[in-house]
């Protein structure tokens, strides 16, 4: 019983197809280098994988080689032709864009409201749609942004009042260090005025020691004053008192 035919389609699972892509390229590879052989022909073969991977064959010692000669072989007669199918290339891309280019012009004058008149009722129609959409998105954009503006001004205001009440305690916290310095101050310039002064801050000379005499002892205080007397009244004052 024969195999039957294979229905050249997509493998679906990975399983399958990773074995199937391993059989093929090896019977591939083989059949390269079977022909070159069998055949005497310069034969270069390039495969990718799925993820990538690269395999080769060459039958000749370098494979850029082999590219380069075909690359000669294969783009050499189009050379001629090359420039001239150029232009013609190009000359269609400027067609089509120039195309482009007046159907979005006019778009943009119907948007402003002009050149409607050549417009039949369904593209007036189309238009006023189109034109409602817009609107309501330009709006919806619109309150968007006010909505976003609005909170972070909240935001903005919540900081302000936070470092408004931590500088508002800051400062009652330095009048409170202050009230107690200046109450301090007063305790003790109260118990200052307390001690008897002389009224331009001096101490009072009466309130002084009246016996206390310097160069002399407490016993010779009598004498000394009632010589001093004496000679008061004589007039006389002696050398030790000028």
């Amino acid at each position: 019983m024969g195999r039957g035919r294979v229905e050249l389609k997509r493998i679906e699972n990975k399983i399958n197809r990773q074995v199937t892509f391993a059989k093929r390229r090896n019977g591939l590879l083989k059949k390269a280098y079977e022909l070159s052989v069998l055949c005497d022909a310069e034969v270069a073969l390039i495969i990718f994988s799925n993820r990538g991977k690269l395999y080769e064959f060459c039958s000749t010692s370098s494979m850029a080689k082999t590219i380069e000669k075909y690359q000669r072989c294969s783009y050499a007669p189009l050379a001629d032709n090359q420039s001239v199918h150029d232009t013609q290339r190009c000359y269609q891309e400027y067609l089509k864009l120039k195309a482009k280019v007046e159907v979005l012009q006019r778009s943009q004058r119907n948007l402003h409201g002009e050149d409607l008149g050549d417009l039949d009722t369904k593209e007036l129609q189309q238009l006023e749609q189109q034109l409602d959409f817009t609107l309501k998105k330009i709006r919806s954009t619109k309150t968007q942004i006010m909505l976003d503006q609005l909170s972070e001004l909240q935001r903005k205001e919540e900081l302000l009042l936070q470092t408004n009440n931590a500088l508002r305690k800051k400062l009652e916290e330095t009048d409170a260090t202050l009230q107690s310095s200046w109450e301090a101050r007063e305790q003790s310039t109260v118990q200052y005025d307390r001690q008897p002064a002389h009224p331009d801050g001096l101490v009072d000379p009466l309130q002084c020691n009246r016996n206390l005499r310097i160069g002399f002892n407490a016993g010779e205080t009598d004498q000394v004053t009632v010589a001093t007397t004496e000679q008061n009244v004589d007039g006389f004052m002696p050398g030790w008192m000028l």
